[in-house]
């Protein structure tokens, strides 16, 4: 079997039971299947393998950070379309700025993780400031969600790659 048939079995059939525990952990953990698939997506976006992992986790959690920062102020600061719109610029401007770091190098990974947390926090009645992994929590199960999809790419990777070459 080639490689993007090995990829679209394995991911298939991970992306489904990764569906189930989400959708089943709901009241305890938290999971979001989105952010998972979003990280997932970023683990290959970022080389595969462990740098991939790393660099590609890194980035994201970095970006959540910084969304949960921006949610934070704005629901302090407010200052309407205005004061929302600097908050964004300024933690933007700053995640940014932290590619001049080595290991939040990930410019894309930054982004997807600061767009998971901000999408979370806007679609939701999660609390930026709370960090619990259920209730109205952002940042904690943002990043565990997070740190599935992306070891969950390493796995489909490893096991993907092993279907093509045998």
């Amino acid at each position: 079997m080639n490689l993007v048939n090995s990829l679209a079995v394995v991911i298939g059939i991970m992306g489904g039971l990764a569906t189930w525990v989400a959708l089943t952990t709901t009241g305890t953990l938290n999971l979001q299947i989105w952010a998972i698939f979003i990280a997932w997506a970023c683990f290959y976006h970022c080389g595969g393998g462990m740098d991939g992992l790393k660099s590609g986790l890194i980035g994201n959690i970095w970006g959540l950070i910084m969304a949960t920062i921006a949610l934070t102020l704005v629901g302090s600061v407010g200052g309407g379309v205005v004061g929302a719109s600097v908050v964004v610029g300024v933690t933007v401007l700053i995640l940014i700025l932290g590619a001049n770091v080595g290991m939040l190098s990930s410019i894309p990974a930054g982004v997807y993780g600061y767009a998971a947390g901000a999408a979370f926090g806007l679609m939701t009645t999660a609390d930026a400031g709370v960090f619990t992994l259920t209730g109205n929590g952002l940042l904690l199960p943002m990043a565990l969600s997070m740190v599935v999809g992306a070891v969950l790419g390493l796995i489909s990777e490893k096991i993907a790659g092993s279907l093509a070459s045998g």
